[in-house]
Formats: structure tokens, sequence, C-alpha cells
């Protein structure tokens, strides 16, 4: 097969200069090179100097005098020779172009062989330092958690303790111990929730994107942190705006967001000179995207900052790690949407994320109740 490859250029060159032949004075021998570099290209080494030899013999036997000879003159065989040497080099040279192609192509698949497999482990550690980040940040959360689980753990006890007075064989009372056992009931189902949207919040698990009311994620995200902005004197002031658009995302992914914004809010305000201790967070429409502000009164941030804030490993705080922000722009990004910082005249930080407003054909969005203010 190789072989019939080989030949198939040169018989076409062959018939062509025949064609041509009355039209020039001298043999037009130059089909026969480009045949030759056609051969080894696609036939290899061996299948161009399979070229080269028939062409040489197809060339000395019907173009160089004597015709129709194997039988050559001096300056014939010179000519000959000639041909032959120029049609070697003309093979080899394609040959090894072809080779040298070739070559390329496979490092150029084992490389991207390479990236992708590269991709793939940098994207898990990118998962593990997200999970890391979420970890490190949890202890600062620790007491608000307690607190949060201890509050319905200790009613449940305090029903438990009255239900059994209720039951007592001397004065029972079963309409009261039905309303305490529904007590002890709703309080658990609290406890559950708590632990549920702390699991969500803190586990390593691949995004789910579904249509969410970002108000409602908001919400969510407030009672969640409520307990620990008490703790740290912090009012929190939620300002939404009603009947927004719903968004595609992930719900846990972007309470993470806000998680770090609200955990860089509390640290900004922690300084003792910072006397009102406010955070207000907004959600409005702009032009086709959703947009989430979240503004503190702590001690702000510099131009320099600003610009270095979502650099990874880069932070301003003492026991800082530099990855929340980093990781909160990467995950907004990965919802098309953009995470920045807004430089402020007065004291005080604003981050804002946008979203994007897709159209939804099948769900329809809810009207959604302006939040009043949260205060802790």
């Amino acid at each position: 097969m190789r072989f019939g490859i080989a030949l198939l250029p040169v018989v076409l060159a062959f018939v062509l200069t025949v064609l041509l032949d009355p039209l020039f004075p001298y043999p037009f021998l130059f089909l026969f090179v480009g045949a030759v570099m056609v051969s080894a290209w696609f036939a290899g080494l061996s299948g161009g100097l399979l070229a080269v030899l028939a062409s040489t013999l197809l060339i000395d036997y019907y173009f160089i005098p004597p015709l129709h000879s194997f039988s050559v003159s001096i300056s014939g065989a010179a000519y000959s020779i000639a041909f032959a040497l120029c049609a070697l080099a003309a093979s080899w040279l394609s040959s090894e172009k072809r080779n040298n192609e070739q070559a390329l192509m496979v490092a150029r698949d084992q490389l991207e062989v390479r990236v992708l497999e590269r991709t793939a482990v940098l994207m898990k550690r990118r998962a593990d330092l997200v999970h890391l980040s979420q970890v490190l940040s949890m202890s600062e959360l620790a007491g608000s958690i307690a607190q949060e689980v201890k509050q319905p753990l200790t009613a449940v006890v305090t029903n438990g303790l009255a239900c059994a007075e209720w039951l007592s064989p001397d004065h029972p009372n079963l309409e009261k111990a039905r309303q305490t056992v529904q007590e002890i009931i709703q309080e658990g189902t609290r406890a559950g929730a708590v632990v549920s949207r702390i699991r969500d919040l803190f586990r390593k698990e691949s995004p789910i994107h579904d249509w969410l009311d970002i108000n409602d994620v908001i919400r969510e995200f407030i009672v969640l942190v409520h307990d620990e902005a008490r703790r740290r004197n912090v009012v929190i002031r939620a300002d939404l705006s009603p009947g927004m658009p719903k968004v595609q995302g992930d719900r846990v992914q972007l309470q993470r967001v806000l998680f770090n914004l609200f955990l860089n809010a509390f640290d900004a305000m922690s300084d003792p000179a910072v006397r009102q201790r406010e955070i207000h967070v907004r959600s409005r429409t702009d032009e086709g995207q959703i947009v989430v502000q979240v503004e503190d009164s702590g001690t702000g941030l510099d131009a320099e900052s600003a610009e270095k804030i979502f650099q990874p490993f880069f932070t301003t705080k003492a026991s800082g790690v530099g990855l929340g922000l980093p990781i909160s722009r990467s995950i907004i990004e990965s919802h098309g949407g953009l995470l920045e910082a807004v430089l402020h005249a007065s004291k005080g930080a604003e981050f804002q994320f946008t979203l994007p407003v897709e159209a939804q054909e099948s769900a329809h969005p809810r009207k959604a109740e302006m939040v009043g203010h949260f205060e802790s």
C-alpha cells in the first residue's frame, strides 16, 4: 500500500510530462521532483527512494536520448545523475519535514494530555483550598454556632421537664403535655435545621445550580450569623428590593461568599475605636444584573489594599490566610458575575457582586417582601 502511494505521484508526473513535452525544447522534468517530494511526504523515506528510482528510470528511457533505451550518452548520464541527486535531496527534505510534523503533533498531543492532567490536579487543589478556607473560618463562628444550637436544645430539655410534670400521676394534664411535646418537636426541628445549614456551609460538595431568589439566600444567611453579630455588638440592616428576578446558582456557594464578606466586616469593626458597628446588605437590579452590596462601618480600605485584596494569600489581618476573597471572587465569576471592592471617601468598606439575570421559562419570580432591620 505504501509503495503504491509512492508510485502514484510518479505516474501522474510522467503523464503530465509526456503531454507537456512537445511544448518545450528540452525535457520538462520538474514535475518528477514534485512527485518525489509528495511520495516522500506520504510514504516516508523508503517511499521517496522508490519514487526517485522510478523517476530516474522513466526519464532515462523516455526523455534522455537515445529515447526508449536505457543506454545514455555522457552528457545524458550527467543530466540523469544530477536529477537523481536533486530528487534524493528533495525526498530526504520532504521526509524529514514530515517526520518533524508528526513528532510535533505527538508532542502537542502529549502536552495537551499533561495540561489536562495538571488542570485536573489544580482544580482539585483549588477545591481543597476552598474547603480549607471554610474550615479555618469556622472557628471564628464557633461561639455563634454553639449558641444557636444551645438555645433549641435548652428549650427541648426545659419542655421535657415540663412534660414530665404534666404527666405526673398526681395532677396529669394531657392537653398541656401535648402542647409541650409539640414545642419539643419544633425546637428539635429547629436544632436540626441549624446543624443542616452549618453542615451545608462547610462540607465539600459539587456545586448544584438551581433557580434562586437571592433575597431568600440573604435572609437565610442573616439568620445563621445573627447570634454572632449580636455577640460582636454589630447591627445587621438589610434593604432588599422586592420583586427581584430569580438567578441560576448554587445556594451554598453564594452563602459562602456572604460568609466571607461578613467575616471581613466583623473583623474590620473589631477595633475598639469603632463606635458604630453596622453591616448594611442591599440587593437591587441594574441593567439585567442583580447587584448585592455588603457595607460595613469599620476601618475601611485604602487604594493599595483594594487592588491587592483579591490576590491569593494577601491579607490585612494578623490571623488571616488571604484565601476568602480570592475564593469568593472565583465563585462569583463561575456564576457569570463579578465581585469587587468599592472605595469610600468616608470610613467603612463596601464589597459588591453581580449575578446575571437569565430567562426562566418554567419558573416565575416570587414577589419578595422587603426585609426590615435586623438589629442584634
